[in-house]
């Protein structure tokens, strides 16, 4: 047996109302709801029988109307040890159902998110709110903090013991007081078939919360406005939920890492704020922002320098959403053989999760220093280089072999790169020559991850590399043409690289993608390469 009141929630009226959730074994297997007038004061009996209560606990039976009552504060009156193994039940399962969600929702940033126990806490109580908007004073109450800061820290220890049963599940694991998904979940969590029951569940669970939960929440909502409901006529309503609520973003508690640390998928700073909060910091000043070009995405150069006429640079990318008819070709000319992803805020999240990656396995990417999703903007360092498109065309306009033999150097070293990074299971996505710097020391940078994923197609960065590469070749340039092919599989398949993905990448399907630029002997010469390439030992 449980109690709650309207003045738990921070309600101002002066009039009490109390709540109780009475839990009876061998009742009849139904919802019933007491009101009484006890010594002047309201009181509402929510009685349930055990078994049904349970099943609303587990599976959201009655559309969670008697377990609401244990995500707002309570106080046990009877059998706390039951009703709290109860209460971490349905934590259980509503954190489970948020962290499926963000892994729909973030399917590559999802492996590297840092999430506070908060989050699951305010993401539960908005959802209600957004099921029945006249909650919203009550959980309002919650998040400015006019409800006592123990009987949040009770219902935070639900949520955090929750916590520690799915991390027995194998499901997360806690580190430093955040919560990691683990690639098991999110894998199975990505399957086709988990997504359309995901949808399945959440869509039948919101209409059947809506019809069988409404009547509970408007009691819960009189409850705790029990002098103004009575002075207003409904129409008047409207007027009171319209004023300004104290709402906490529940984004504030997930992080994503980056160089200079975990920043929250709630912040918004934009580009003239980061640029003067990071160069003022760091000594900088004659702050500049300049256009760089962009074609798909704005691109941004913010410069600035020292006292010692030293200059630092750093990029920032502002990514479109690929919407318009003018990006429909994109789609015909690699139908088949590649999808694309065409929305601003899933390219951000690739190009985030997986640089992310990349750089704490070692690999040589530009550091990200902020991220701002609201705005869909990506901070990170400037790379001085070249593009390796450069080494290709040095190949195209060079006569001699051995004139160019540096050049194919640099491609086998990055076959051993592409290699590597395959055997973790990640995808690039957009391997054009565009998207790797050489820099003055000879190091290979990877950029352009907004196309790049864990798990997918390993042939068509293959291909992509190759193919593209071949559309700076002369007319005559089968020779050179395989000269590149072979020395970029040297270098894949000496790493460790599977011969069945260079394989692949001979064929006809990947090809006529290219074959709108690219000469058909180039495409010929370069498949056969692919498709003759050997196990080599």
């Amino acid at each position: 047996m449980s109690v709650s009141d309207n003045q738990t929630l921070g309600s101002t009226a002066s009039k009490i109302l109390l709540k109780f959730l009475l839990i009876l074994k061998d009742f009849p297997p139904r919802l019933m709801i007491y009101p009484k007038l006890v010594e002047g004061k309201d009181v509402v009996v929510l009685a349930v029988d055990q078994g049904l209560f349970e099943r609303d606990v587990k599976q959201g039976f009655l559309g969670e109307a008697t377990s609401t009552e244990l995500i707002f504060p309570y106080k046990a009156l009877v059998n706390y040890t039951y009703l709290h193994q109860q209460e971490v039940l349905l934590k259980k399962r509503l954190i489970l159902e948020l962290l499926e969600n963000i892994t729909i929702s973030f399917p590559e940033l999802s492996y590297q998110l840092y999430i506070k126990p908060e989050y699951f806490m305010y993401e539960v109580m908005l959802n209600r709110v957004r099921v029945f908007p006249p909650l919203a004073q009550s959980v309002s109450n919650l998040l400015c903090g006019k409800v006592n800061k123990e009987k949040i820290s009770c219902l935070l220890k639900g949520y955090i013991d929750a916590l520690k049963e799915l991390e027995k599940d194998e499901i997360l694991h806690l580190e430093n007081g955040y919560v990691l998904l683990s690639n098991k979940f999110i894998t199975s969590t990505k399957r086709p078939k988990i997504l359309l029951a995901q949808f399945s569940k959440n869509a039948s669970r919101v209409i059947f919360n809506s019809a069988l939960g409404l009547f509970p929440q408007i009691l819960n909502f009189l409850s705790q406005n029990i002098e103004l409901t009575s002075k207003l006529p409904f129409g008047s309503w409207k007027n009171i939920f319209d004023k300004k609520r104290c709402f906490l973003d529940p984004q504030k508690y997930i992080f994503t890492p980056t160089a200079h640390g975990l920043i929250s998928l709630a912040d918004r700073v934009d580009i003239k704020a980061f640029a003067e909060q990071f160069f003022t910091n760091n000594g900088y000043h004659d702050i500049i922002v300049e256009e760089f070009g962009g074609v798909l995405n704005d691109i941004f150069i913010i410069k600035a320098n020292n006292g010692a006429a030293e200059e630092k640079k750093i990029i920032v990318k502002r990514f479109k959403d690929w919407s318009s008819f003018k990006w429909f070709p994109l789609f015909i000319w690699s139908l088949g053989a590649r999808n694309f992803a065409v929305l601003g805020a899933s390219r951000l999240e690739k190009e985030c999760a997986i640089s992310e990656f990349l750089a704490r396995k070692g690999f040589n990417v530009p550091k990200l220093l902020y991220v701002n999703h609201k705005e869909r903007l990506l901070f990170m360092e400037f790379v001085e280089g070249h593009a390796l498109s450069s080494n290709i065309k040095h190949i195209a306009a060079t006569k001699s072999p051995s004139a160019f033999q540096k050049d194919l150097d640099v491609i086998t070293h990055l076959g051993e790169i592409y290699a590597k990074i395959h055997a973790l299971d990640v995808v690039l996505g957009d391997t054009k020559p565009e998207n790797t710097l050489v820099t003055p020391q000879g190091n290979l940078v990877l950029l352009d991850f907004e196309q790049a994923s864990h798990h997918g197609d390993k042939s068509w960065d293959v291909a992509e590399f190759l193919y593209y590469s071949g559309h700076y070749l002369p007319l005559n340039g089968e020779h050179k043409a395989k000269a590149i092919a072979e020395s970029f599989i040297t270098g894949y398949l000496s790493a460790g690289g599977v011969v069945e993905v260079i394989r692949r990448a001979g064929l006809t399907k990947y090809t006529r993608v290219f074959s709108i630029f690219t000469l058909p002997n180039i495409l010929r010469v370069m498949a056969s390469a692919c498709k003759k390439a050997e196990r080599r030992r």
